[in-house]
């Protein structure tokens, strides 16, 4: 085998071994449709989990205090909780539910995104631990005028 072969043999195969055997997550849209449409926190956390009680503890929001941008909040999040899954509420746009993430037992547990929020309200994070049990942190900001015109 020459050289070049080789390098192109040795390259194929260390993608194969780096590359996930598997990709699945749960489709929350087509699974809880119902949670998409609650147009109120409470509703719409009953809708995705069956349940609103839930531990606040060893979940983590980082807002700003004032987000000068309601096209783009920066929400950053966080838990070491072993979890099943996350999802993110908010109480200012006409509907709750923000994001879910189906997390596996060695995924990541800091997320960043960033949400619309038309006015000022608050931010939600559920965390569906392994244990059944629901963790959850909330955080209030505030939104320039202009909301998420900017």
């Amino acid at each position: 085998m020459n050289r070049r072969n080789f390098i192109g043999f040795f390259s194929g195969a260390l993608a194969l071994s780096v590359a996930p055997l598997s990709v699945s997550g749960d489709d929350y849209r087509e699974l809880k449709p119902k949670a998409w449409e609650a147009h109120n926190v409470e509703d719409a956390i009953k809708a995705m989990y069956g349940t609103t009680t839930m531990i606040e503890k060893d979940v983590k929001i980082k807002l700003p205090k004032v987000a000068s941008n309601g096209g783009a909040v920066p929400v950053k999040f966080s838990t070491k909780i072993p979890a099943k899954s996350i999802a993110v509420f908010q109480d200012a746009n006409p509907e709750a539910t923000v994001a879910v993430f189906t997390v596996g037992k060695y995924d990541l547990t800091e997320y960043s995104i960033n949400i619309k929020m038309a006015k000022s309200g608050s931010v939600t994070v559920v965390v569906e631990g392994v244990d059944g049990k629901l963790y959850f942190a909330k955080k209030s900001l505030e939104v320039a005028a202009g909301g998420c015109e900017g």
